[in-house]
């Protein structure tokens, strides 16, 4: 399947100069939408995932359907204020500024294996940030999965020497 095909490019959004890939437009195509699961849960079905760490908020809808393929937990990283429990924080710059991400301090027990996701890595940030929780959490990081990479932006080299495997169902050139 070309799944570059069915995700939309927004130009100059959030801001001039950024060419936003929009995957919902993916999301929205059940065809595209399964075999993309299907495609990035496939190499671990036989890792024993304890947990798909989903981050705020399209890795929320990415997350939850590879957990269900895996017949693993589901643990949502969020954005500040939304966890009702004491949580682990992290801060991290985006590429359009800063943020921070949240996990319940309970969210995994020491050596779970987990698989951290999000539709798409740009600069690397929020997905650093994401493993920084994991690790407070003492989990097994298996791999980082994301619908889309831009390369150019170096997220993934940033993840990878972290010591964390990162895999992308698409990459983006010159973004």
């Amino acid at each position: 399947m070309d799944f570059k095909s069915t995700i939309r490019t927004v130009p100059d959004y959030p801001r001039t100069g950024i060419m936003f890939r929009d995957v919902s437009t993916l999301m929205a195509d059940a065809k595209a939408f399964s075999a993309a699961v299907e495609k990035l849960s496939a190499p671990f079905e036989k890792f024993e995932i304890s947990k798909v760490a989903g981050i705020d908020a399209r890795g929320f809808i990415l997350g939850g359907a590879i957990a269900v393929r895996l017949n693993a937990g589901f643990l949502p990283l969020r954005k500040p204020g939304k966890l009702p429990y004491r949580t682990f924080s992290e801060s991290y710059e985006l590429e359009y500024g800063s943020d921070a991400l949240h996990m319940h301090v309970d969210g995994v027990k020491p050596g779970e294996r987990v698989l951290l996701v999000d539709d798409l890595i740009a600069t690397g940030g929020t997905a650093e940030a994401g493993v920084k929780l994991l690790r407070r959490g003492r989990a097994d990081i298996v791999s980082a999965v994301f619908l889309v990479d831009l390369p150019d932006l170096g997220g993934a080299r940033r993840v990878r020497n972290m010591g964390v495997e990162v895999k992308a169902l698409v990459s983006f050139d010159g973004d």
